[in-house]
């Protein structure tokens, strides 16, 4: 398929699908190009353009083999006119740790100037069953750290993360049924119904209640700064502080505080033991959460987490379970960006931390805490 990049769908896309990335972000040592593959399959290269070989931490990035959210999708129906929309995502989202990471197989190390390429397919994730065109586009982060003496063993804590935005390309006449096909057939193989935490026993159900508690405390926290707070919080983690804004964050928030506070364990089906096929908590994996059958995943390294921590952007349980119910389609449907921890997410656009999971979590925790 020919690679287009003009100036409508550039716009396009980056007002549906917030690709667009904050300018005062550091420039990506990584660049990113992709280019679609037979019917709906997407191929990406990643090129280190920098002068170092950088270590790049797989799990929860472009690089991992889950079904996560590669690609931004937008769709414009068979006629050239018809107005772009953004196809919904059916995978799943993961909060992820590095220094977890144990196999050398979670991390990946790209030389300098050397290109890689990694490629999957898109209607695994993304109803592409209309047919005709559709655009797609990828943007994120990757954690990395520099590989030691040219030695990729894991010797070093993680340097920064690479904000990167792809081109746009356009599929002009993607077969629908065939798409269809590809979907059902992936949805088939990974679906579950589990009945709620009956894989939690008496001592995690303890603990989820009180983190419960804590997630509710957070959130009604976060909904008070966004309805009448401090307008610089909202600037410095938002990067807005628009009515607009002010309003979509207050209603995230709420909803979080009507999840956290249901008896039945906040959101629709909460486990605490991986029931994914082939298991998906390893790799640096804490939580993931299917926001397409509304269930919370909680791995048993989210219970060594503390319960509550008093220090500005710490990660607790409630940081992760407010940051995983964010994800929930009832709350919000937040995307990650493969993007962690407050230095990323001052990295990222407007659009996008309204849109980014870590991001409520981070200013929860900011108020809770008084940052």
């Amino acid at each position: 398929m020919k690679l287009l990049a003009s100036f409508p769908y550039l716009a396009a896309l980056a007002n549906a699908a917030a690709v667009e990335l904050d300018q005062r972000a550091t420039p990506s040592p990584l660049d990113f190009k992709i280019e679609m593959v037979g019917n709906s399959q997407i191929k990406a290269s990643i090129t280190n353009t920098g002068n170092s070989a950088l270590r790049v931490f797989k799990t929860g990035s472009i690089l991992d083999s889950r079904p996560i959210e590669k690609v931004k999708v937008s769709h414009g129906g068979k006629q050239a006119w018809s107005p772009r929309v953004v196809v919904p995502f059916s995978g799943m989202r993961v909060y992820v740790e590095p220094s977890l990471a144990d196999a050398e197989e979670d991390f990946q190390t790209i030389a300098a100037g050397e290109t890689v390429e990694v490629q999957w397919d898109a209607a695994e994730v993304h109803d592409l069953s209309a047919g005709g065109a559709f655009d797609f586009a990828t943007a994120g982060a990757l954690a990395y750290t520099y590989a030691v003496d040219g030695n990729d063993s894991k010797t070093a804590e993680i340097a920064g993360a690479a904000i990167y935005q792809s081109n746009v390309v356009t599929a002009h006449q993607v077969d629908g049924a065939a798409a269809a096909s590809v979907g059902h057939a992936f949805h088939a193989k990974t679906k579950k119904r589990t009945t709620v935490q009956a894989d939690c026993d008496g001592a995690q159900r303890s603990v989820l209640k009180d983190t419960l508690g804590y997630c509710r405390a957070y959130a009604k926290g976060g909904a008070a700064a966004a309805s009448s707070g401090d307008t610089g919080k909202l600037e410095e983690y938002f990067k807005s502080s628009s009515t607009e804004t002010r309003g979509t964050v207050e209603e995230v928030f709420n909803r979080i505080v009507s999840e956290c506070g249901s008896s039945a364990g906040g959101a629709p089906r909460t486990h605490c033991a991986d029931i994914w096929p082939g298991g998906n908590c390893q790799g640096g994996v804490v939580a993931y959460t299917i926001p397409w059958e509304s269930y919370i995943v909680y791995c048993s390294s989210w219970f060594g987490y503390p319960a509550t921590a008093g220090n500005c952007h710490e990660v607790d349980r409630p940081f992760i379970m407010l940051h995983e119910t964010t994800h929930l389609t009832e709350v919000k449907g937040t995307q990650d960006y493969g993007c962690y921890g407050y230095e990323c997410a001052r990295g990222l656009s407007p659009h996008q931390n309204i849109n980014h999971a870590d991001t409520y979590a981070l200013f929860a925790n900011a108020i809770a805490v008084g940052c």
